[in-house]
């Protein structure tokens, strides 16, 4: 007999490199991450592995985290399993807050990179901003570190243009030479339009 957890009921902390000098912050772990968990393991997570690879580096070599660090329920449907994601409330990531903290304290990383708008309201702030364009691609500050804010790895799942590759790529580019990491013709060249 399989017993079927609700959602919620797996921690899932952050993964990498304890001596990062980047971190990427998401909202919270989906299905695939509490099973596994790890966070970013999923299609977007698979992803974003592939976006550090074009950074130059390997997944071992940063850090990666959410700040809420378990599922966000939802109703469960009649075999007892959760379906779907919901990203998490104001409350929520208020309340797992300081655990991203303590990890950021730990690491030490030299920049923070916010995965999406749920992210980057969790961190800068809730009403911060209205639209993620607001503040995506610019720099700004959380726990006393900079903080680039950009679009989460599943919008370009849904948006598989060069141009919406681009926008996330150019942060990427600001986060490297910020870093500073090493950045080639060929990387600089990612995602134009021809």
């Amino acid at each position: 007999m399989s017993f079927a957890r609700p959602a919620g009921e797996k921690v899932v902390l952050g993964v990498g490199n304890l001596d990062a000098q980047i971190m990427f912050v998401g909202e919270a772990p989906g299905a695939e991450e509490e099973i596994q968990g790890e966070p970013f393991v999923g299609p977007a997570g698979q992803l974003l592995t592939k976006m550090i690879g074009g950074m130059g580096l390997k997944r071992p070599d940063v850090y990666i985290g959410n700040i809420m660090n378990w599922r966000p329920e939802l109703p469960l449907s009649d075999g007892g399993t959760q379906i779907g994601n919901r990203p998490p409330t104001q409350e929520e990531m208020l309340y797992c807050l300081p655990f991203l903290r303590a990890q950021i304290e730990i690491v030490q990383p030299s920049l923070l990179v916010a995965l999406g708008s749920t992210a980057a309201q969790g961190l800068l702030g809730f009403g911060t901003f209205k639209a993620l364009g607001e503040v995506r691609g610019r720099w700004k500050e959380f726990a006393g570190k900079p903080l680039m804010v950009t679009y989460h790895p599943s919008y370009i799942l849904r948006s598989q243009t060069n141009r919406s590759k681009r926008m996330i790529w150019e942060d990427l580019l600001k986060v490297m030479e910020r870093a500073p990491l090493p950045i080639s013709d060929k990387q600089r060249g990612y995602f134009l339009e021809k």
